[in-house]
């Protein structure tokens, strides 16, 4: 009979079609993941995944049963979480995906309080994108996962997490730093640091600028960059403006590297949701988060502004 840990490598290796990154997610050797995979392949006479070289693609056989390997996983953790939480601990495991800038500054500060609630209950945060995130809820292969737009898909649903502002931000030496607020047409004259077309941030922003008759293209990019920390350290070197998550320039902010100016008119807030499979059967662990967040989230948000902010040294 095929035991329970031989079936989860064939299952994380199915999802990562990579047998290194597989090792790396279970932390085993990558051997060890080979091993584990023949095994099985030798047991039942029946190849899983056609090799090409480092790179592997799931047979005919591995894709039909997949689905049913899931299936007996999930089955085997909430078995587990039934026999974890018999004397009324919760307790188990989490693993929640982040595709939000904000949430990864939000998450930690979350499930820091959540544990000291219930410190039994162990937790998995993997940064990715927004469709990987959805992709991830959708196969199951996530519990939960923060997201900057609520997922319209009956699948899925959704609960607010943390509403974050997105804020202009330009040099502490700017002229504008010393203003109290300038009108949006303004801003196409300033050389703007601009972000990836992914980002979630920047599709907020883009959005409300076309309501206000703005079209981003008018913009001045003298830089694109990657991430918002990037961006933000090159207002701190006067590169540029650029519109960012209040959340994540609250420290920049709070230190006088950069400055917060008003646009008239235009106050941009960013929700940010918890998002779920409506057909999973949760865990004690992942309803009491569910229920946690629910009850804490506005606390929480104010908590970690402060603490963002919160730069005097000892």
């Amino acid at each position: 009979m095929i035991n329970v840990p031989e079936l989860k490598v064939f299952v994380t290796a199915a999802e990562e079609l990579n047998f290194s990154r597989a090792a790396q997610r279970l932390h085993l050797s990558q051997s060890a993941v080979s091993q584990n995979i023949q095994s099985i392949e030798r047991t039942y006479q029946v190849e899983l995944f056609v090799r090409h070289g480092r790179s592997v693609q799931l047979s005919e056989a591995g894709q039909a049963i997949l689905p049913m390997a899931r299936e007996v996983l999930n089955s085997a953790r909430l078995l587990e979480d039934a026999l974890v939480n018999v004397n009324g601990d919760v307790a188990g495991e989490l693993t929640i995906g982040c595709a939000t800038t904000s949430g990864r500054y939000f998450i930690p500060n979350l499930l820091a309080s959540f544990q000291h609630e219930y410190p039994h209950v162990r937790t998995r945060v993997s940064l990715m994108r927004r469709q990987d995130a959805v992709d991830g809820l959708l196969d199951q292969t996530i519990n939960l996962a923060a997201i900057g737009r609520c997922v319209e898909h009956r699948d899925l649903e959704c609960q607010p997490l943390l509403d974050d502002h997105v804020i202009l931000i330009v040099p502490a030496q700017h002229p504008w730093a010393s203003v109290d607020q300038v009108k949006l047409a303004d801003i196409l004259e300033q050389p703007f640091i601009s972000r990836e077309a992914n980002s979630g941030t920047f599709e907020v922003l883009f959005d409300n600028l076309r309501r206000h008759g703005i079209d981003p293209e008018n913009f001045n990019p003298v830089m694109q960059l990657g991430d918002a920390e990037a961006v933000q350290m090159a207002v701190e070197r006067g590169i540029g403006v650029t519109f960012i998550s209040e959340m994540m320039a609250a420290r920049s902010l709070a230190l006088g590297r950069v400055k917060k100016v008003a646009v008239e008119d235009f106050d941009i807030i960013q929700p940010v949701y918890l998002v779920r499979h409506v057909s999973r059967v949760f865990t004690h662990a992942e309803t009491k988060l569910w229920e946690y967040v629910k009850l804490h989230r506005e606390e929480l948000t104010a908590d970690l502004l402060y603490n963002l902010a919160d730069v005097t040294l000892a």
